[in-house]
């Protein structure tokens, strides 16, 4: 009877575990029609030379790696890739982390308006946003140029200078994205017990000192979270202010991995180098991520 009873409980698990296998179907398929193939097609693509109009497409095997490896633009653009990721971890990272911390632990009054005032502009678009900044810098008849100019200083041509073009640009994504991690670090910050910032206070600990020794560790898991997607968002989100202020401009200068491997194929229709840079890109952010958690993920505390 017990063996009966042992082979029926068998088979009710079974039956459960074919539905939930079942009811996982629909997402698997999405993920190989949005998310496999394309890299899959993406990778087949790079060893082609197509122009994304002909019938046929070309096999050139590792010729399009060797052409964008040994291409001078390919180490400028790169270099632009880290710049926009170390001031991204700076303004989105880094300044949120304190932000939250000094409304949440240091302010007393008005946390509310604080909060609302920072998290705003993540409903507004991104090219709303790009179109804004440009008006708004706009060194002849901006409003802070004619505001400057009533002192008797200028605003530089920032879309035609380098280095200026890219931290304008960074300001542009931080001022839409900014919000967003601020209201994530000030959630995690706030569940932080407050008797133990209530008794570092007690014991006359400084700020400066309970922001490094307490809020920092007991905050990390969320804080690692956001450093992972505020690299991810400087891949990505740059895309847009490149695309409606500057199309990578002056002189690739402003360009980034992603736009550069949109610029590849559907402006000048090199769609082999298209591929091969996507494929470096993503080999970029897997790196990226096993250093993360190598070197970092090692120091996360998690409460429980």
């Amino acid at each position: 009877m017990s063996s009966l009873t042992a082979a029926r409980r068998m088979l009710q698990i079974n039956r459960e575990n074919a539905i939930g296998y079942l009811l996982l179907v629909p997402s698997i398929i999405i993920f190989a029609v949005f998310t496999f193939w394309p890299i899959i097609y993406t990778v087949y693509l790079s060893f082609f030379d197509w122009n994304m109009i002909s019938p046929t497409k070309e096999y050139v095997g590792l010729k399009n790696y060797i052409e964008v490896l040994s291409d001078p633009k390919t180490y400028r653009i790169l270099g632009n890739t880290f710049l926009y990721i170390a001031l991204l971890l700076v303004i989105n990272c880094a300044i949120p982390y304190i932000f939250a911390f000094v409304i949440d632990i240091v302010l007393k009054k008005y946390k509310n308006f604080y909060k609302s005032a920072l998290f705003l502009p993540a409903f507004i678009s991104l090219v709303v946003g790009s179109i804004l900044f440009t008006w708004m810098l706009n060194p002849v008849s901006g409003p802070l140029a004619i505001v400057f100019g009533w002192i008797g200083l200028e605003i530089p041509n920032w879309s035609k200078a380098e280095g200026w073009i890219i931290v304008v640009l960074s300001l542009i994504t931080s001022w839409k994205i900014f919000g967003y991690n601020f209201i994530l670090l000030y959630a995690s910050i706030n569940g932080i017990s407050r008797e133990i910032i209530e008794a570092a206070k007690l014991d006359n600990i400084p700020l400066w000192r309970i922001f490094i020794q307490i809020i920092l560790p007991m905050s990390s898991a969320t804080g690692i979270y956001v450093f992972i997607i505020t690299i991810v968002q400087s891949l990505q989100y740059v895309f847009t202010p490149v695309k409606v202020v500057s199309q990578g401009g002056p002189d690739y200068a402003s360009s980034n991995l992603i736009y550069h491997a949109y610029h590849e194929a559907f402006v000048v229709y090199r769609t082999g180098h298209s591929a091969t840079l996507s494929i470096i890109t993503m080999a970029l952010f897997l790196l990226l991520l096993f250093l993360e958690f190598k070197f970092v993920e090692r120091g996360v505390y998690y409460e429980n």
